[in-house]
Parts: structure tokens; sequence; C-alpha cells
């Protein structure tokens, strides 16, 4: 028989024969096989299956590997045969390493780690061992920014990757110089912009697209500088007006389209660089070292006047459209900057309005409630006096100030009087003169309807009904955090019962997802199922490999061997329970709520196989005093027929008023025995409701309610479909505390991570 032996100074001790190893890997692998997880692959001929020429696993045993991790995506069509055949002809510790990462990426994403499986054998050989980190990073931000297809085509792309990162040791990447730009972006004036990497270099008005990598020239400190002016010229767009003119309006009489945004912006690009060189005169030289247009000595007369009338302090991009039509049909062409990128104004066109049209409205919100303040700290003035409050209004004064890009900056008055607004209201006031170059006097208006207000003009009655229904009125308070103040008792919340409808609607969905459901039983038995792992025990059903390399070197030591080398395995005591939070605002409406339904049936026909405890509400809401929670089931009900048909009865409501919802189900969260408390939200969007609940506002309550939920031990957790939510959620929920899918099929894949994260 053959052995392992383990041998001190005098003597040899038998740990464990190589037979025993292989008989429990051998039982292993027929276990599996009756699952039909494990498909024997019909062998090369001339070659070992069960082992490799480089010393590592076989190809039998590296396809076992592969399905043990990916096995819940595993079909007759979608094996991964293949790719074990490919990693058989590499060292062992090649594709451990790629095991690794084939599970971090499943543990993000299933399908993620299965397809890595199929296009990404070759990066094993092409990647060096200590750039592989880096390789799994980039593909995991492919994933998240542009979902699956990207991953996918970035794992095609792997020699661009390599010939990116085998640059020149002078070459700067992203990755190396964004929190350093992104401080310069953040001390200079304006708006707050953020930073992303791209391979077309433009702003939308809210995000400045960089460069991967920049190695442009020999020197790391020129290929820096050029990073700079990439991002300062970006800014600069933002900050001196470019988009204060309607490009896409502008070149719509114009034969090439193209060729006359192009030349706006190169035009647009002289007068920016003026105002960059007389505010900022160190980026400034930077700049004008990569500019070839002011370097050009073949200039036309026409283009030398052009370059005088937009390098003057008064210029604005107003000139440079009218100098447009002058040049459009001249000659000379100067070449384009380094740094200066494209123009991209139909994104810029549809960021900014979108950008305007809400700042108006959380504008007039804010003074409205701004002016109530002021009339109720002054006791000289009485309340119901309309004449006197009529006279009161808010005007913006111009006072000179040569820091900002029209020579002066803003304050705020009050019945002639100035006065110190909000940071909040500031903040307004300065984007708005940003994208407009003035305050219109009806954006001071606070004589229309207030969101915070009653059709009739008159505050809401604290007596007003909430919503036709039975059950208690529960208060809460609603976080301001331009006032840095709750607003106390300012949100009414009801209870209601979500009117069931008999229907065949969970037939249908269990019908449709037959196969789907067969895997979520799966994972969910496993989850129930699982076992913890104890090292170190006298007896066990496995080795314990680290207690064994230990206990040797003990040997070595001359000491005796230790009896704890097995490891143990041992029960789970599931503890758990979890609470889901179901958007049905109006903007689910369609095939949005269809997938929310579908969801729910799927989930709980899941989570009854688990065993564990949860409860379902959905909200909604209509102002502040309209808050509404709909009970579809709670903790102690069982998943009935009348759940059911509570299911299928989801309707979109009203607004997404989410601070209220989040106080209300943590505190019934906080009525259950649970060692593990589970808030997960299911939602389409944003906080937003029509009394100002927006924006800012929404977010910063919808945040300081989920750290208020966590303060009382609960877990909050965000499943979102909203694809720009990264702007948002990451600051509410935190960067590992939510995911974002697109699929009715993929949502129950993400809870059953949840659960695994958490409990384990």
């Amino acid at each position: 028989m053959n052995l392992l032996f383990w041998r001190s100074k005098n003597k040899s001790k038998k740990i464990i024969s190589k037979k025993a190893i292989s008989e429990k890997r051998e039982h292993r692998l027929k276990a599996y096989s009756k699952d039909g997880g494990y498909i024997r692959s019909p062998g090369r001929k001339g070659k070992n299956q069960n082992s490799s020429a480089f010393g590592g696993m076989g190809e039998r045993e590296m396809q076992l590997r592969l399905e043990l991790i990916v096995e819940d995506v595993l079909t007759t069509k979608n094996s991964v045969f293949k790719p074990a055949q490919a990693l058989v002809d590499i060292s062992l510790a090649d594709q451990e390493r790629f095991l690794d990462s084939v599970e971090t990426l499943a543990n993000i994403d299933l399908m993620l780690g299965f397809e890595f499986c199929h296009h990404a054998t070759s990066s094993i050989t092409l990647v060096d061992e200590e750039d592989w980190s880096d390789w799994i990073n980039h593909l995991l931000k492919a994933f998240q920014h542009g979902g699956l297809d990207a991953s996918i085509l970035a794992m095609q792309l792997v020699n661009d990757y390599i010939d990116r990162n085998s640059v020149a040791p002078t070459s700067v990447s992203f990755d190396e110089i964004n929190r350093v730009i992104e401080s310069i972006i953040t001390g200079l004036n304006g708006r707050r912009l953020k930073l992303e990497q791209s391979d077309l270099l433009f702003t939308d008005t809210e995000v400045i697209h960089l460069p991967d990598n920049i190695s442009t020239f020999r020197s790391r400190e020129d290929n820096f500088a050029l990073y700079k002016s990439i991002a300062v010229h970006q800014w600069a767009q933002t900050w001196y007006g470019t988009w204060r003119v309607d490009v896409e309006q502008l070149v719509t009489n114009f034969s090439d389209k193209q060729k006359a945004i192009n030349l706006f912006h190169k035009l647009e690009t002289v007068r920016l660089d003026a105002n960059i060189k007389r505010e900022l005169p160190g980026i400034g030289r930077a700049i004008e070292k990569f500019n070839s247009l002011l370097a050009a000595d073949n200039l036309s007369d026409a283009w030398k006047s052009a370059i005088d009338t937009l390098s003057n302090k008064e210029s604005s991009a107003h000139d440079t459209a009218r100098l447009l039509y002058e040049l459009y049909d001249h000659d000379f062409v100067p070449e384009d900057t380094l740094y200066q990128g494209i123009l991209n104004p139909a994104l810029a066109k549809q960021k900014t309005e979108a950008r305007i049209e809400q700042d108006k409205e959380n504008l007039q919100t804010m003074l409205n409630q701004l002016q109530k303040e002021s009339s109720q700290s002054n006791p000289d003035v009485p309340l119901d006096n309309e004449e006197s409050q009529d006279d009161k209004r808010f005007e913006v004064k111009e006072v000179e100030d040569d820091e900002m890009p029209d020579g002066y900056r803003l304050e705020l008055e009050f019945d002639g009087e100035t006065i110190t607004p909000p940071e909040q209201i500031q903040e307004l006031l300065d984007s708005i003169q940003q994208d407009l170059g003035e305050i219109p006097e009806d954006y001071l208006s606070t004589d229309e309807e207030s969101p915070f207000q009653t059709g009739d003009g008159e505050e809401e009655n604290d007596d007003i009904d909430v919503r036709i229904g039975s059950g208690e009125v529960y208060v809460y308070d609603e976080w301001d955090h331009s006032r840095q103040k709750y607003r106390k008792e300012w949100c009414h919340l009801r209870e209601i019962e979500v009117e069931g409808t008999p229907s065949d609607f969970v037939a249908q969905t269990l019908d449709k997802h037959r196969s789907l459901l067969k895997h979520l039983h799966r994972t969910f038995e496993a989850l129930r199922d699982e076992d913890r792992r104890v090292r170190k025990q006298p007896y066990g059903e496995d080795i314990d490999l680290d207690a064994v390399i230990s206990s040797y070197a003990d040997i070595i030591n001359g000491e005796e061997l230790s009896q704890n080398l097995f490891i143990k395995q041992r029960k789970v005591d599931r503890n758990i329970a979890v609470m889901f939070m179901i958007d049905m605002s109006g903007s689910t409406s369609g095939w949005i709520n269809d997938m929310e339904r579908e969801a729910l049936v799927l989930l709980c026909e899941s989570l009854e196989v688990l065993g564990d405890r949860y409860a379902i509400y959905g909200f909604s809401g209509l102002t502040h005093k309209r808050c509404d929670l709909y009970k579809i089931k709670d903790f102690d009900e069982n998943y009935s027929l009348d759940v059911k048909n509570r299911i299928a009865g989801i309707k979109p409501q009203d607004y997404t008023r989410m601070g209220a919802a989040i106080r209300h189900l943590t505190k019934l969260l906080s009525q259950v025995e649970a060692k593990t408390k589970v808030l997960i939200t299911l939602s389409d969007g944003r906080p937003d409701d029509q009394d100002g609940y927006r924006g800012s506002y929404g977010i910063e309550d919808t945040r300081r309610a989920l750290i208020e939920s966590k303060h009382q031990g609960v877990h909050p957790f965000c499943i979102t479909i909203d694809k720009e939510a990264m702007d948002y959620l990451e600051h509410m929920y935190g960067p590992v505390n939510f995911t974002i899918v697109d699929q009715v099929d993929k949502l129950p894949y993400k809870v059953s991570d949840i659960y695994r994260r958490i409990t384990m």
C-alpha cells in the first residue's frame, strides 16, 4: 500500500494513506455524479484525464472543481467541459489561481463566474501573476458599469488590456491619479463633478470622463499634466458657460452638423483656455504647452482675430457661436488639442434641462419653508395678515466678485434685508447661476402652490385624514439635512392591507419559471443544510490540512504529534427574520410591477423551503401626511392562498417616500426575536414625493432612516432596477449593501447571496 509518511529524526509516523484520499475523492465524485452535476468527459486520445503533464489537476478533477462553483447555472448545454480541457496544460498554482477567481466572480454573479470559465481561460497564461488581481478588478469594474456583456467583452479583449498595462514606466493610469484629480476639481469653483473612466473624453455637465491610461510622453510629469489638462478643460465648460448655448440647436442650420460641433469646440477651447490662464495660471501654463492651435505659425487673419476676441475677459459662449458662422467655410482648420476631447451636446442638454427643472422646484420649496419660518420667528407680524405677507418677497442681489465667472456673487434678500440662507439654498442658487448665468425672477416666487401646502394655498390641517382604511395612524420624525435637524412628528403613516385578487397569477408564475424554481430550491436547501466547518478536531469528516502542516512542524521540533487533525461539520442554527419592503409607487407600473410580483412568488416559494421567518410590506405615499404601508404578509402569517392573492393584487400607487416606511418596518423588526434581522428594499428608483421629498432632501432622510435602522441591529440591503442608482445608493446604503438587477430570474439569486453573506 502506498503511504504518505512524515519523518522525524528517528521515526516515521503514518498520517493518512494516498489510497484513502483517492477513495474519499472518488466517493464525492460519484455522489455528485448521481445528482447529474458531473458529466463524464469523453476523453482525449493518448492523454490521462486524471493527471496533468504539468503537475496540476487532471481534466476530470478540473471539471468537477469548476462545476462545484457554478453548478446552479449548469444545464446540458451550459457545461464547463471545454474550459476544463483548456486548463489542464498549466501548473497547479495557476489552476488554483483560476479557480479562486471563478469563485470570486461567481460570488458577485453566477453567470459572471460561468462566462469567465469560457472566455478567460487564455488569460491565465497571458496575464502575469503579479498583475492578476488587477485583471480581475478590471473585469469587476466592467461588470459594475456595463453588466455581463461588458465584462465578457473585457475578457475577450485581454490582449488590449495587457498592451495598456505594459507601457513604459512613464505612463500614468486613472487608478493612480483619480484621487488627486478629484481633489483638484473639488477645490475649484462650481458644481461638484464626478470622475469616470471612458474611451471618449467629454463632460455631460455632471461627470468628467477621463482615459484609462496616458503614455503620450516620455515623462510621467508631462503625462500627469495632460491628465490635469483634460479634467480642467471639462470643468471649465461647466464653469465658464459653454452649455448656456444650445449647441444642438445652433448647428441645425449647417450642412455638416458634426463639422460645426467640432469647430465650435475648437473656438470654445480658445475662450476656455484664456479664462483658465487668467484664473489658474499654473494649470494654464500646462494647457498652453499642449495647445497646438496657439503654437501654429500658419494662422489666418480671421483666426487671429477670433483668438483675440475669445481671449477677452468679457467674451462668452455666444461670441463663440457668432464666430462659428464666420469661420465655418474658412479653408484653414486647426488640429485638435491633446486635451479637448469631444462635445456631446445631446447628453449635456438632457442633463442640464433635467437639473434646471429640479433646481427650480427645490428652490421654490425651500424658499416657501424659509419664508414661513421667518414669519413665525417675527412676532410683530400677524400670520393671518395676507397683505403684509404678499409684500414680502425674496430677491437676489449681485455683489462684485472677481473670482466668479460672471464677475459677481449672489446674496439673498428677504423684505429688503440680506439674509444668510441655509447651505442647500445657497448651493441651489449657485447651481442655477452656473447653468443660466442668472436667477430668473419666477424662480424666487413663493406665490405658487407650495409643495408643503394643500391646493387652496393654506397649510395642511393636522386633522386631515390620511387614506381610507382602518388601523392606527403612526407618526414619525423626518430628517431635514438642509437645517440639520428633524421635522418633529412630520410623517403620518397608516398600515393598509392589500386587497387580494383571486387569480391564477401565482400558478402562471410557477409554470413560467419552473426550471428556475428547481435551481432556487437547491440553492435555498443548501443554505438550510449548510454546515459550519470546525477545525482542529480529534475526529471528523475531513482532513484539516492546516493542522497537519502545523503538526509536521511540531514533529520536526521533536514534539508529540497532535491528534486534532480533522474538520468536523456542525449544523448552523438559523435564527433570522427578514422583512421585504416593496416599492409600490406609480413608477412601477407595467413590466416593473410584473417583475416585482413574480420575484415575490419565487422568493416566497424558496423561503418556505428555507424555513426562515419573513414578512412582506409594500410602501408608497402622497406627501408627508399620507405615507402608506401595504401589508402583504406579516411574520406570523403562513404563505396561504390569501397571501398569494395579495401578491397578485399589488398595484402601483403614488410616490416613493422611503424614510417613514423604513422607520416603521424597523420598529416591526425590533419586536421580533431573532439573532439576525434583515430589511431588504426592492425599488425601481430614488426617493421621491410631490412635497419636496426628492433630490438631496429625500436621499438624506432615507440615509438617516437607514442609519437609525442599523443602530437597532437591522441589516439593510437594497435591490434596485435603476441603472443610475450608483449615483445615490452607495451614499445611502454603503458600498456593499445594494445591488442592481434588471431581470426577474436574477433577483432571487441575489437574495440567496445576501442570505449567505449575512448568516455565515
